[in-house]
């Protein structure tokens, strides 16, 4: 075995069989500098040290670095993929759209979207160039700090500030490394379950950031046991309460592409009774996409997305401008 494996080693080198997995990566033109497009923000830097997590089929990485959020105070892993196009010349001033990919369960110390095996980034390379998705920057952090809690993807008093890392230290750190858009119309979620509940609560809570979220299987209110005691902080990151504040203000227009599998049933009808309720005009857009057969499964939400949700929130939202 030993022989062979020595005459085999210069084709295996050759022939890429052996993973460039923990090497050093950057995505382009990170590390700030340089001038982009009307609309766009150059990579603001410092240069994050992202190491190869994995390949997607198409050639482009996924990179994972630990991020030191500066805002939360909660250190966690990031990975965060790029399409082909990011690459292209013809796009090198512009900024891309960011999407912010989260997991149901726990999310720790893996977010399961950086994966290859569920195929979001696959997907969304093809459905980009299909023209029924924009070429989103995904960002896949840490959903929670631990295995032992959910913390609803929220600032629990008391509790690491999930909510922070959400929704301000990981968007830093992409604008830090990637040519990102200025405006809210160039950052959304996605998520499933609990990841769901918290990309909805964070588009209806920070409406001035986001624009939309894909919420598969999601949880309609906050439900972590780490709440008991804090009624009104709850509320504070109750969707249903923030949808009401939002439509009250009159806006800004939110977009939410909500996607259940018909045996889900509580999901169904708790996804319902919120399009019912704050859905119907007003700055809380929704649509609902109903998976036939579909389970409480991510890996029934992935090829879902690409009959309608990926396409709906794309068409409200701003894409790359080539040069």
């Amino acid at each position: 075995m030993a022989v062979l494996a020595l005459i085999a080693w210069p084709v295996l080198k050759f022939t890429g069989v052996f993973s460039d997995k923990g090497d050093p990566i950057t995505f382009g033109d990170t590390g700030g500098g340089g001038t982009g497009a009307r609309g766009t923000l150059m990579p603001t830097g410092p240069r994050a040290d992202f190491r190869v997590a994995n390949t997607v089929q198409d050639g482009t990485k996924i990179g994972v670095v630990t991020l030191d959020g500066k805002k939360s105070g909660f250190k966690g892993k990031v990975w965060v993929w790029a399409p082909k196009q990011y690459d292209d010349p013809a796009y090198a001033k512009s900024g891309f759209p960011v999407l912010i990919a989260l997991p149901g369960g726990n999310g720790y110390p893996v977010n399961y979207w950086m994966g290859t095996d569920l195929k979001l980034q696959s997907s969304i390379a093809q459905w980009s160039k299909e023209g029924r998705s924009l070429p989103f920057i995904v960002a896949m952090p840490v959903l929670n700090p631990d295995d032992k809690n959910y913390y609803d993807g929220s600032d629990i008093p008391g509790q690491p500030k999930m909510g922070t890392w959400l929704t301000e230290d990981v968007p830093d750190l992409i604008k830090a490394n990637f040519r990102t858009l200025k405006q809210r119309d160039g950052w959304a979620f996605m998520g499933s379950s609990s990841g769901a509940f918290a990309g909805l609560k964070a588009v209806l809570q920070k409406p001035d950031r986001f624009k939309a979220v894909i919420a598969s299987g999601p949880d309609i209110v906050p439900d972590s046991p780490l709440w008991a005691g804090h009624a009104a902080e709850k509320a504070a990151n109750n969707p249903q309460v923030l949808a009401k504040r939002l439509i009250d203000g009159k806006g800004p227009d939110v977009y939410l592409a909500f996607q259940v599998g018909t045996k889900e049933r509580t999901s169904m009808r708790n996804t319902r009774e919120f399009i019912s309720t704050y859905g119907n005009g007003g700055p809380v857009h929704t649509m609902l996409r109903e998976i036939p057969d579909g389970e409480h499964n991510a890996r029934t939400y992935v090829p879902s997305m690409g009959m309608g949700p990926i396409q709906w929130i794309s068409e409200h939202m701003t894409g790359p401008t080539p040069s």
